[in-house]
């Protein structure tokens, strides 16, 4: 039977190509693999252009009105809880409103909106395959053990 690999990646529209581009570059430091800002108004953009030549597209030309819903969220993983913490930084230099930083057990997440609203999660795999949904408040002021150990605790009680 066919069956799908992976997710290769995602596209969304912008209102404002450049500030987008900017904040996705420089705040979240996504590398840009190729862009037509002219002709076409994209911009391809990678964690690691050389190992997938785009994940994330940027496109000219969004057309809902600004209270409309079209994107639940896209998610981003980080390779370690260090990263959660210097993002945090980061969007907090930029004003960048933080929905809530969690606890999933089997990953820790930060939702936060980028310029134009989106509903955007940085994301750390813990390994611990705790049954979602599931969400506590997260303190990344905490040791990294402490965290993990804790997330490791949700596998005894949520079973």
């Amino acid at each position: 039977m066919a069956q799908i690999g992976g997710l290769g990646h995602v596209g969304i529209y912008a209102t404002d190509l450049m500030k987008m581009r900017d904040f996705y570059s420089r705040v979240l430091g996504l590398k840009i693999a190729d862009e037509d800002l002219e002709q076409r108004g994209m911009v391809f953009m990678s964690s690691d252009p050389v190992a997938e030549h785009h994940e994330f597209v940027l496109m000219q030309g969004r057309v809902t009105s600004d209270d409309a819903r079209v994107i639940q969220q896209i998610s981003f993983a980080v390779p370690s809880i260090q990263d959660m913490r210097e993002f945090k930084a980061r969007l907090d230099e930029e004003n960048a409103t933080i929905d809530r930083i969690v606890s999933h057990g089997n990953a820790f997440g930060m939702y936060f909106f980028d310029p134009e609203g989106n509903r955007i999660e940085l994301y750390y795999k813990t390994g611990f395959p705790v049954p979602q949904p599931h969400g506590d408040p997260l303190d990344l002021s905490r040791s990294d053990e402490e965290l993990l150990d804790e997330a490791k605790e949700l596998l005894h009680t949520k079973r």
